[in-house]
């Protein structure tokens, strides 16, 4: 296992026997493009499985080098991840092929906010072209505007990080109207597919998801095939859409050409995408058809989860019984496996670390706060 982050909770896996240290590859790419060319001698013949989107831009980017170096590359073209990565490349590519997407307006000048406003309506989404950018400097992967003058200010603010943004369409609806699909592509056609419905995020409003359940979507299977045969895209990806109230339409919101950390859902539910990604890529074995696979299994990210509880259960529409639900019902966890339960004891201790500076800082602050020293205050 190679890692850019030495609290990657994979590490803690029984199953990893080394892992390796690598260079941040989106701060310094050249040097983690040779370290792995440097791995080439050790392991020959090695699949390279890109895990996040930072690696995937570098190893795609470097596809040419690792390759020559005795590498299998597990990830499509440069052209094609790109498509993926950049939304405004993936909007154009989904309103080509006629499949349903919000309104989407790249934001280059101001005037291009009230372009946006005489197609569509506020409140909005003000959105990165390159998620991963974006959520390194704001922590957040999208910014909810109300107006003009919020979309003014959100724009300025990633102008002045150095990022692209653009501004779409919000689609109303809750986190209900969530969909996946994860689909293992070759020769314009899915070989193995599976859906998921969406239940809960986290964070709620702008996060991911944190609990999901298997479920047969046929509509979002079509329009999944259809955006994946017009990328002309191979091999593994997960799209996001969300069903618009107003139209009934599943509209995209993001393409993932990488694993996705709800990968256990599918695996459990008898689909094994990432075995069947190596076994094609470095044997050849080409996956045998399949489109069935279980329903009604709950996938769980309890940490992201717990946290939040009294969000939700602030909502006029959420109790506690519907909030414990999933966890009644049978279900697989995102980390925890009681086979191997390393990576799921590192992620509890950094959470309640997390937590902890969290708390710390909050209590500093407000220690520090004229409002609340009674001796300063008079």
């Amino acid at each position: 296992m190679v890692t850019y982050n030495k609290r990657d909770m994979g590490i803690a896996s029984r199953w990893v026997r080394e892992a390796l240290v690598c260079p941040n590859p989106e701060l310094r790419e050249g040097e983690f493009i040779s370290f792995l060319v440097g791995l080439a001698d050790r392991y020959p013949d090695a699949v390279l499985m890109p895990s996040s989107d930072r690696a995937l831009q570098a190893v795609v980017r470097h596809a040419a080098t690792l390759e020559a170096a005795g590498f299998a590359v597990a990830a499509p073209s440069e052209s094609v991840a790109k498509a993926c990565l950049d939304k405004s490349a993936t909007y154009a590519v989904a309103d080509a092929a006629g499949v349903p997407a919000p309104v989407s307006v790249n934001l280059g000048e101001p005037a291009d906010i009230d372009r946006f406003a005489a197609r569509a309506k506020f409140p909005a989404v003000l959105k990165p072209m390159i998620s991963h950018q974006y959520y390194a400097v704001f922590g957040r992967k999208w910014k909810p505007v109300n107006s003009v003058a919020e979309a003014m200010a959100g724009f300025q603010e990633a102008r002045a990080a150095g990022l692209e943004v653009m501004l779409q369409e919000l689609i109303t609806g809750d986190e209900l109207c969530g969909a996946n699909y994860n689909a293992y592509f070759w020769d314009g056609q899915p070989l193995l597919e599976m859906t998921a419905e969406k239940i809960r995020n986290s964070p709620m409003e702008t996060g991911s998801p944190c609990v999901a359940v298997s479920r047969d979507l046929p509509e979002v299977r079509k329009v999944g095939r259809e955006l994946l045969a017009a990328m002309g895209y191979q091999g593994f990806a997960n799209i996001e859409f969300k069903r618009d109230p107003v139209d009934g339409l599943y509209k995209v919101i993001e393409v993932n050409a990488r694993h996705n950390l709800s990968g256990m859902l599918a695996l459990r539910c008898g689909v094994n995408f990432p075995l069947a990604q190596y076994r094609h890529v470095a044997y050849g074995e080409t996956p045998a058809w399949q489109d069935s696979f279980r329903q009604g299994l709950y996938w769980i990210d309890g940490t992201r989860d717990v946290r939040e509880l009294l969000t939700y259960l602030r909502r006029g529409d959420y109790s506690l019984r519907r909030f414990v639900a999933p966890y009644l019902a049978p279900h697989t966890g995102a980390v925890w496996d009681r086979n191997d339960t390393g990576p799921a004891r590192m992620r509890l201790w950094d959470t309640v670390r997390e937590l902890f500076l969290l708390l710390r800082g909050k209590a500093a602050s407000g220690a520090k706060s004229p409002a609340n020293n009674l001796t300063n205050s008079h």
